[in-house]
C-alpha cells in the first residue's frame, strides 16, 4: 500500500488555489513548500491570499517562479509524490513535471477538453454557455492536454456574471479534490485520456478585448459585459470622443441602428439585433453611476455610443 504521508509540493493562487490547499490541509496532506504569486499593482485583488494560509500552517512559501533552476533543484531535494497546481498563472515546465514520483495534477475551471487555455471561466461567460465547471487532470508539455482524473458540473444561469461563476467553479474545484486526493495516495484515481479533437483552447484576454461591437446582437453584447464586469475590467464604448464602461444592462426587445439611443429614461441603445438597456456605467475620469444619473447630470443629449472615439 502507499503511504498515506506523501510529501506534496504545490503552485497555488487566488480563490481556487487558496479553497484547494485548505480541503488538502483539512485531509491531512503533508505541504512541504507552496509557490505562489506576488499580487499586481494593476489588477483588483478581490480573492484570499494563498500566501496568508501557508504563513498560517507555517508552511514553506516561495513567490518566485517553480521553474527557476533554484527552484527545481529545490522541489527535487524534496522528491514530493505530487506537485499539484491550483490556478498558478505560470506553465511549469517538463523538467519540474517529471519531478513528482506520482505525478504533476491541475484542476483547471472548465469541464475540459472544453476551454482549454486561459481566463475559461470568462470564455464560457461571453460565449453564452449555460454549464462549465471543474477539472483535475494530470499535467503534461502541452497545457490542459493530459489525463482527466475528476470534473465537476456548475450551472450558469442567463444573470450570472464572470464573478458569480468563478464562485462555483471553486466549490466544484474543491469538491473535485476532496473525492480525488484520497484515491491518488492509493494510486486508485482513474485516468481518463482527453481527447482533445472535443474540446476547444481560448488565449488569454486583454481589457481592450472588452471592446463593445454594437453590430452584434444584445444577447451577445450581454454576454460580454456580464462576461468581464467587476471584478474585471469591464466592456466599454465610447461617448463623445470619450471611453465608456458598461458594468451592467440586460438585452430588451427593442430594436434600432446599433448603437444609436432609441430612449434616455431607461436609457437603452440599438444593436445589431435587439436592444440593450444599460443599468449602470462609467465614463472616463467619473465614478460608476446608474443610468438615470448620468441622464441627468450629463449636459447634451446622448444620441450614440461609438466602436471608436
Amino acid at each position: 500500500m502507499v503511504s498515506m504521508n506523501n510529501k506534496i509540493v504545490v503552485c497555488a493562487y487566488h480563490n481556487v488555489g487558496y479553497y484547494c490547499l485548505l480541503e488538502l490541509l483539512s485531509q491531512g496532506a503533508r505541504i512541504e513548500l507552496i509557490f505562489t504569486h506576488e499580487d499586481s499593482p494593476t489588477e483588483e485583488i478581490w480573492f484570499r491570499s494563498v500566501r496568508s494560509l501557508a504563513e498560517k500552517h507555517g508552511i514553506p512559501c516561495l513567490t518566485t517562479d517553480i521553474n527557476l533552476p533554484e527552484n527545481r533543484e529545490r522541489v527535487r531535494a524534496i522528491a514530493p509524490a505530487f506537485i499539484f497546481s491550483f490556478y498558478y498563472r505560470n506553465m511549469i515546465m517538463p523538467e519540474v513535471l517529471e519531478i513528482p514520483r506520482l505525478g504533476a495534477l491541475n484542476l483547471h475551471g472548465s469541464l475540459l477538453p472544453r476551454y482549454r487555455g486561459r481566463v475559461p471561466v470568462n470564455w464560457a461567460v461571453i460565449n453564452g454557455e449555460t454549464e462549465t465547471g471543474a477539472t483535475l487532470h494530470y499535467m503534461v508539455e502541452k497545457p490542459d492536454a493530459g489525463d482527466i482524473v475528476d470534473q465537476e458540473r456548475v450551472e450558469i444561469a442567463f444573470t450570472d456574471t464572470a464573478h458569480d461563476v468563478f464562485g462555483k467553479v471553486t466549490e466544484a474545484a474543491r469538491a473535485v479534490l476532496a473525492r480525488a486526493w484520497p484515491l491518488l495516495q492509493r494510486e486508485k484515481a482513474p485516468r481518463i485520456p482527453m481527447v482533445l479533437s472535443e474540446g476547444n483552447y481560448c488565449s488569454g484576454r486583454k481589457p481592450s478585448d472588452g471592446r463593445i461591437d454594437w453590430t452584434k446582437s444584445a444577447v451577445q453584447i450581454y454576454n460580454l459585459i456580464r462576461g468581464v464586469t467587476h471584478p474585471y475590467p469591464g466592456a466599454f464604448t465610447f461617448l463623445d470622443g470619450k471611453k465608456v464602461i458598461i458594468w451592467q444592462a440586460v438585452p430588451v426587445e427593442d430594436c434600432g441602428e446599433p448603437g444609436r439611443i432609441l430612449s434616455q429614461e431607461p436609457l437603452v441603445a440599438g444593436t445589431g439585433q435587439g436592444a440593450l438597456e444599460i443599468r449602470s456605467l462609467q465614463l472616463e475620469g467619473r465614478q460608476e453611476c446608474s443610468a438615470v444619473e448620468l441622464a441627468a447630470h450629463h449636459t447634451m443629449p446622448i444620441t450614440s455610443f461609438q466602436e471608436n472615439p
